[in-house]
């Protein structure tokens, strides 16, 4: 904020605006709650009966976003006109409910059937009157102190938590004249709309780098490092030709155990500390991230030792949402044991569990398992088609160069997207703080023009 402050011009007098968390205000402006200046939640009855029989747009709650509607929905008036929220083109739209408002799901209704829109009842709708500028409100409804203050007043308990009506009715805020917030709404329109171009080309990079990372592994491990190196045909639909001196075996040629993770009902054997167990929720990119949630007893697991992990096992999530994601079990793994899991043991004598894990994440991988998956709507792998599974396999060295190589790669395109998701972080902080200090009259922009 004190940057901002620094680079544009602040107002020349400012006086105590008498609430604490609004501080000081430029002198001229008033302190009003949003109730002199919105109506909340406008009553049905003000829309014109003769479009009863019409379309509308219709919004879940999911549609609503930050500064976005999605309107690929629509109903007939008389069918929604009960048990929904009502709103119009220009009206404030604001989820109420957690965490949907500390997300900032808000924005302005506009190109509505009809102009008319009915969607969740989690909805609040403010139909601003002639005093204020609907995108000055939208924009003063983002400031930081509001959502702390509307966040701190909800009721309810857990997800249905929601903001009091009378919350953001009574809710203080400062306003200048019409003018003045109309020419503050155009320079947050067009500051915004900089920064938001910025964060989407750094969210395009992101997406870029996760396709160029999967591409450079899935090259070298069907491919080899070699460009040079004689190539064969693989026979394997997806897989192509592969380096001639390498074998293609099934999964069961390389393995020396395939197995499940325990399948049973878990709410009589977790405990809350002992031996960890791995679940599906728990693996992701290839790697075992467990969280510290879930135990099981000593002599339970020794009971289900086949399910007892070694260091360079191979684990495939084997039903729902995540069937087909890879996790590799590392030292700090080894002796977990796990739930509904496939477990791969590597012969290391043919081939690692390091390099297995990284074929399995390749495109290659996910298309073969995903070609032997069954269930439709729930996904399921079973371990006796995935020991059919073709592998590209060079010799231990080989595979130990490509693990290096991709392992070397993965880290470079890891450090570029966190830098990239840090760029994204400080805009959306600088967004934030923009906004504030414009709608607080913390900076005076009275003088701003748009550039040509």
């Amino acid at each position: 904020m004190a940057e901002l402050v620094m680079k544009y011009q602040q107002y020349a007098e400012y006086k105590d605006s008498g609430v604490e968390w609004l501080g000081e205000i430029p002198s001229h402006w008033e302190v009003v709650p949003i109730k002199h200046l919105a109506i909340l939640n406008p009553k049905k009855s003000a829309l014109s009966q003769d479009l009863m029989s019409d379309e509308c747009s219709f919004v879940p709650m999911e549609k609503l976003k930050f500064n976005s509607l999605v309107l690929d929905e629509k109903k007939v008036i008389k069918d929604v006109y009960d048990g929904y929220t009502y709103f119009e083109n220009e009206d404030i739209l604001v989820a109420k409910v957690t965490p949907c408002f500390e997300n900032n799901n808000t924005t302005i209704a506009q190109d509505l059937i009809n102009g008319v829109g009915f969607g969740s009842s989690e909805i609040f709708v403010l139909r601003v009157n002639d005093k204020v500028n609907n995108r000055y409100l939208f924009y003063r409804l983002l400031e930081t102190m509001f959502i702390s203050v509307a966040t701190a007043a909800m009721t309810g308990a857990g997800g249905l938590r929601r903001v009091p009506a009378e919350t953001i009715n009574t809710y203080p805020i400062a306003v200048p004249d019409i003018n003045e917030q109309t020419q503050i709404a155009n320079f947050l329109d067009f500051e915004t709309a900089q920064i938001d171009t910025l964060i989407e080309k750094q969210q395009t990079l992101i997406q870029l780098l996760k396709e160029k990372r999967q591409a450079v592994i899935s090259h070298a491990v069907t491919k080899g490092l070699n460009s040079d190196a004689p190539m064969k045909d693989s026979g394997v639909e997806w897989l192509g030709e592969v380096p001639e001196h390498w074998n293609v075996l099934a999964i069961s040629k390389l393995t020396q155990k395939i197995t499940n993770g325990y399948v049973g009902p878990t709410r009589d054997i977790l405990v809350k500390q002992g031996v960890p167990y791995v679940q599906a929720t728990h693996i992701k990119r290839g790697n075992i991230n467990f969280d510290d949630a879930y135990f099981v007893t000593d002599s339970w697991s020794k009971k289900h030792s086949k399910s007892i992990l070694k260091k360079g096992d191979v684990l495939v999530v084997q039903t729902g949402a995540g069937t087909g994601d890879i996790g590799l079990v590392t030292e700090k793994e080894e002796d977990y044991n796990c739930h509904a899991l496939i477990i791969l043991q590597p012969k290391t004598d043919l081939i690692l569990g390091s390099y297995l894990s990284l074929i399995l994440q390749s495109s290659y991988g996910y298309s073969a398992l995903y070609s032997i998956r069954t269930g439709g709507m729930h996904p399921h792998l079973n371990c006796g088609e995935v020991r059919y599974v073709k592998v590209p396999t060079p010799t231990i060295d080989e595979q130990q160069k490509i693990v290096e190589y991709i392992e070397g790669m993965k880290s470079k395109f890891d450090e570029l997207t966190r830098s990239a998701q840090q760029a994204i972080q400080l805009m959306q902080e600088r967004r934030t703080a923009l906004i504030s200090a414009a709608v607080t009259g913390k900076i005076d922009v009275r003088g701003w023009q748009a550039p040509e």
